[in-house]
């Protein structure tokens, strides 16, 4: 007898993986793809956009057609800000750009120009700072404006998980976790579209907007819409009961999720690194990033060099110290712009009164634990349980610091193992009631 499984495509920009499931949500096979990148018409790197297409569909034919697989369902999760355009016989007709291709500085000026409000105003009003072509929505605006023929020629313009869904069942949707990711396209205080996607006429490039899991049902086979991976990270923290929580999700990053804070962002929490998102219902999630894990691991490489140990010496510290003055010496390298304190001057951190690499570790630690807390803080309300996943949930010192400097909140870890295809996986499933209504009056 075949086991019924699910699959998810999980596209990341190096590694794509379809990861499978049984259906109590357990891991059963994992297989991983390296695409490598061409170039678009500029020379930029880019996403070999031909390549991914046809190892999505040849690992979706595989499934329905393996012999020990009963595939009940498939949905997708990817990075954002990428768009693939589509002419008028469904097929893109462009490169997939790379979100980091520089803007040209002339596009970008035009483009707050003509805006009716301050640059401040509408980074707020659409929760996107100026972050070039990682605002999805000014990569419409470039191809207007510079390449007037190419943009006549596109019929739609589908985000990457969107467009990986469109592979296999023809159906053409635009997801508010895609769309509310720092795009400039979303007025998060109207809760529609900016004025000035109608005005450039970019809405009618679009596919309609959904609140559905579900594209179609292909074969019998439930086909997901596709989420962004930030958002589908989320989900599966969100299935641990109705207590309201964050999410410090950690790695080079330290990202503050709160899908239960709905303030409008104001010019500065955008001025200290905070964002928000919209979740698959369209729903507000604030964020808060800084760049710890980044900070992190230079000022360990300095000490490792300053007390000629070796740089995974921090491995065997398992108690953190009690914080002393000394910790306030502590200066970021790598923060410039970015975190709560993004004016904060970039000042070498002298190692010199430290007397051991153990002790100069200790104090960097509560010298970002600082930050990071100021950072949760510009998101958080009055939450009680701070859920950490990532590299850090794996540092005794980073969870006793987050504890200490958080006492009236309990700290956990799920060590959830992929945790954002698991998140599309549970999106995926919030569909199944959808397919036995369209069975029943098929």
């Amino acid at each position: 007898m075949k086991k019924p499984i699910y699959a998810v495509f999980d596209v990341g920009k190096t590694n794509k993986k379809v990861i499978l499931f049984d259906e109590a949500r357990q891991i059963i096979d994992e297989h991983q793809q390296v695409c490598l990148e061409t170039v678009d018409e500029d020379g930029f790197a880019c996403e070999t956009l031909s390549r991914l297409s046809h190892w999505v569909l040849d690992r979706w034919q595989a499934l329905r057609q393996n012999a020990h697989y009963n595939l009940k369902g498939v949905n997708f999760t990817s990075y954002g800000a990428s768009f693939v355009h589509l002419g008028a016989n469904g097929q893109p007709i462009l490169p997939l750009y790379n979100y980091l291709k520089p803007l040209p500085t002339p596009v970008q000026e035009a483009f707050y120009a003509e805006l009716e409000s301050e640059p401040t105003e509408f980074a707020a009003e659409t929760c996107s700072p100026q972050m070039g072509m990682l605002n999805s929505g000014m990569q419409l605006y470039w191809l207007k404006h510079t390449q007037p023929e190419q943009f006549s020629r596109i019929r739609t313009s589908l985000h990457l998980p969107q467009y990986l869904s469109y592979l296999i069942t023809g159906e053409a949707f635009s997801d508010y976790t895609s769309v509310g990711c720092h795009t400039g396209l979303w007025d998060f205080r109207l809760g529609r579209y900016h004025d000035w996607v109608y005005r450039e006429g970019i809405d009618e490039k679009l596919a309609p907007l959904t609140k559905d899991s579900v594209a179609s049902v292909v074969d019998g086979i439930l086909v997901g819409v596709g989420l962004h991976d930030s958002s589908a990270a989320l989900l599966p923290y969100r299935q641990e009961g109705g207590q309201s929580f964050l999410l410090v999700s950690t790695g080079t990053w330290a990202v503050t999720l709160n899908p239960f804070n709905r303030e409008p962002l104001t010019p500065e929490l955008l001025r200290r690194d905070c964002l928000s998102y919209l979740s698959p219902k369209g729903e507000m999630t604030k964020a808060a990033r800084v760049f710890f894990g980044r900070e992190h691991d230079f000022q360990v490489q300095r000490i490792a060099d300053h007390f000629h140990v070796k740089p995974d010496f921090y491995h065997s510290l398992m108690v953190a110290r009690p914080y002393d003055a000394a910790s306030d010496s502590f200066r970021p390298w790598c923060m410039k712009g970015t975190g709560p304190y993004p004016d904060q001057p970039v000042v070498e951190w002298d190692l010199s009164n430290f007397s051991t690499a153990a002790d100069a570790y200790q104090h960097l630690m509560h010298g970002l634990m600082s930050i990071l807390t100021e950072s949760i803080n510009l998101v958080r309300r009055d939450e009680k349980l701070i859920y950490v996943d990532g590299g850090f949930a794996r540092n005794p010192l980073f969870m006793q610091l987050l504890s200490q400097n958080f006492p009236d909140a309990k700290i956990r870890t799920l060590e959830v193992p992929q945790a954002t295809a698991l998140g599309a996986l549970i999106h995926l499933e919030q569909g199944e009631a959808w397919k036995k209504t369209q069975l029943l009056f098929s």
